[in-house]
């Protein structure tokens, strides 16, 4: 059987926006004109197909994607409460959520696309497997966040920009707080999985390391800001991801999910424990959340190849025929995996991986055990 030709493909970008977005279009739409295939761009992530506006939907052609490659953003904008199966929709003078994902599926037909590339996270992947499983032809999805929590690939592209910012601040933090002998607690995004606050913390110099993985007490994390006052080091930084945990405790919401986003809005960990630590330890406590400063500007060198080599890919596995699926990083090599194996599932840190290792031998405290175990440990068997 001959592979199906590939004539006209729709692209759009949903959810968090992530530094290299606007490389995966680049790349998508020249490595398309190339094999002499036609590139739409959906507005605001499926709301330039559902709704009837001008504008929505948007001929990728050279012109369209000169110069974009160094952006933030994204040029098609994006939207965190546009799911076609819970869509704000009008009904009786309030917004309402309907499923119009058989709307969407019969709008993408009659504009003759052939294929959906779905550039998003996890929440994306999943919604792009379900309209598939609906009756979309074909989707190939590319991971997008800086959360890195998209199962699956080794990878997202945003990630590497998020972690180098996040570090960046840390180190700015280290003379304020030294000079003033406090404790800062710093919030770092992340959801349910830790790794830009694992990273940027080691990286950065952090003496304490919360993430979702390890549930926290605070008795380990005082101990050592005690310790290292005792060693005449009067100020300490303490990393927390928004999704971070207290043993038996749950996460820290700003904002309730809703209808329409069906998650809750993290955020206030850093004010939480701060507070918290100010009292048990007696030290002046600041906490400090870098939010979406993450997300903002353009993507470092290593996120803009890889935004590249996913836009490219993605378009190679269409024109080689390939079925539907989510082009994923591993073992440095761009593979394509069944959106099946990644909707709907979290990437989170495992804690026997090296980088867990690493910030324990180091001496770095996850709020899990007892400040300077391994010296103490070595101290036992002598």
């Amino acid at each position: 059987m001959s592979p199906r030709k590939i004539r006209k493909i729709a692209i759009n970008t949903g959810g968090g926006d992530a530094p290299g977005l606007n490389a995966v279009l680049r790349s998508v739409a020249l490595s398309a004109i190339e094999r002499g295939i036609e590139v739409w761009g959906i507005k605001h992530g499926y709301r330039g197909l559902l709704e009837d506006e001008p504008g929505g939907l948007v001929r990728l052609d050279r012109d369209a994607v000169r110069g974009i490659m160094h952006l933030g953003g994204t040029i098609l904008g994006t939207a965190n409460r546009g799911d076609p199966f819970h869509y704000p929709t009008e009904e009786g003078g309030k917004l309402v959520p309907k499923d119009r994902s058989g709307e969407l599926i019969e709008r993408f037909k009659q504009k003759g696309f052939d294929a959906l590339v779905a550039v998003g996270g996890d929440g994306s992947m999943r919604i792009a497997n379900e309209l598939l499983e609906r009756g979309l032809p074909l989707v190939i999805g590319v991971p997008k966040t800086i959360d890195n929590d998209v199962y699956g690939t080794e990878l997202t592209f945003g990630f590497d920009t998020a972690v180098s910012i996040a570090t960046e601040a840390i180190d700015r933090l280290h003379s304020t707080t030294e000079a003033h002998e406090r404790v800062m607690v710093v919030e770092l995004m992340g959801r349910h999985a830790g790794w830009i606050s694992l990273r940027a913390g080691i990286a950065g110099g952090a003496d304490a390391i919360l993430i979702p993985e390890v549930p926290f007490s605070y008795e380990p994390i005082v101990e050592k800001i005690l310790q290292r006052e005792s060693r005449g080091r009067r100020f300490s930084i303490v990393v927390a991801a928004e999704g971070a945990v207290q043993k038996d405790g749950d996460v820290t919401v700003r904002e309730a999910g809703d209808v329409f986003r069906r998650v809750a809005v993290l955020g206030g960990v850093a004010e939480r424990v701060a507070k918290e630590l100010g009292a048990r330890t007696g030290k002046e406590t600041r906490s400090m959340v870098l939010g979406h400063l993450q997300r903002g500007g353009g993507p470092t060198t290593f996120d803009r190849l890889l935004a590249l080599r996913f836009g490219a890919g993605a378009v190679r596995f269409l024109d080689q025929g390939c079925e539907s699926g989510m082009v994923a990083l591993r073992c440095h090599k761009i593979e394509l995996i069944p959106l099946s194996e990644t909707a709907g599932r979290t990437k989170t840190v495992p804690l026997d991986c090296d980088t867990v290792t690493t910030a324990r031998e180091m001496g770095i405290s996850f709020g899990d055990e007892p400040a300077g175990r391994f010296a103490a440990e070595r101290t036992a068997a002598s």
